[in-house]
């Protein structure tokens, strides 16, 4: 793929958009592609990151990359014109809801916020108002906020209560206040076990996006396996997206 723009968001994140002489393929929000990164020796096995959004007439993808270790700090050097090799789409998406009156609840954390934005596009095609919940540590790990405010409000929560409301996304009072019919979340682990927990309390459907370590994408090294109700399973072939009802998860 050709990258038209490594745009740069503060300092630890970036967002690349790539386009391909040839069509896209269909992509499904919760989907993911697998990137291979040259000119790193360190860096021997493919980073898989989030389909951050996918624009069928413009024919462009869109990753929302955390620069935490050599392979993704490589991707914030790239530029316009440069090609990268990416294996697309892989894994499954994100279960959209047959009832168009269900009020959906996307809660994010971090860069797991990444998803949440093109599943928020697509409920929107649907005739679906998303409402967005997104924590971070600080102000500074917030991003696209405009864009999420596209498609349905969108509430915070920062830990240390620069932006938003003070705490976890599971403390934030959107929860008590209004009520919600599906829930779907991508994030760090224990925030994730944490928004299953209330959503098993609230009675509410929860869809959670995994993000175990995954290298090659089609089930075959077996490194993301997750033990789930079913027995082990690879995530990557498997997820990333999975019902809360399926995981071995102590909720």
């Amino acid at each position: 793929m050709t990258v038209r723009e490594a745009q740069r968001l503060g300092s630890q994140f970036v967002l690349l958009r790539l386009t391909s002489e040839n069509p896209l393929p269909e992509m499904l929000p919760g989907q993911f592609v697998e990137v291979r990164v040259d000119a790193t020796p360190s860096v021997l096995l493919r980073r898989p990151i989030s389909i951050h959004y996918f624009d069928e007439e413009s024919n462009e993808l869109g990753l929302l990359v955390q620069l935490v270790g050599d392979g993704t700090r490589w991707m914030a050097t790239l530029k316009a014109g440069d090609l990268l090799n990416v294996v697309l789409p892989l894994g499954n998406g994100f279960t959209l809801p047959a009832d168009k009156a269900v009020r959906p609840l996307l809660v994010g954390g971090g860069v797991g916020v990444a998803p949440l934005l093109y599943l928020g596009m697509k409920l929107r095609e649907m005739g679906i108002t998303p409402t967005f919940l997104l924590g971070s540590r600080t102000e500074n790990e917030l991003m696209q906020l405009a864009e999420f405010e596209k498609y349905g409000p969108v509430y915070i929560t920062t830990e240390n209560g620069a932006v938003g409301e003070q705490g976890y996304v599971t403390q934030h009072s959107v929860l008590t206040r209004e009520q919600f019919g599906q829930v779907y979340t991508c994030g760090p682990k224990p925030m994730m076990v944490a928004v299953a927990r209330w959503a098993k309390s609230a009675g509410v459907p929860c869809e959670v996006s995994l993000e175990n370590k995954m290298a090659c994408g089609v089930g075959a090294c077996l490194c993301c396996v997750e033990d789930t109700k079913e027995g082990n399973v690879c995530v990557c072939k498997e997820g990333p997206v999975f019902s809360i009802d399926k995981l071995s998860w102590q909720i």
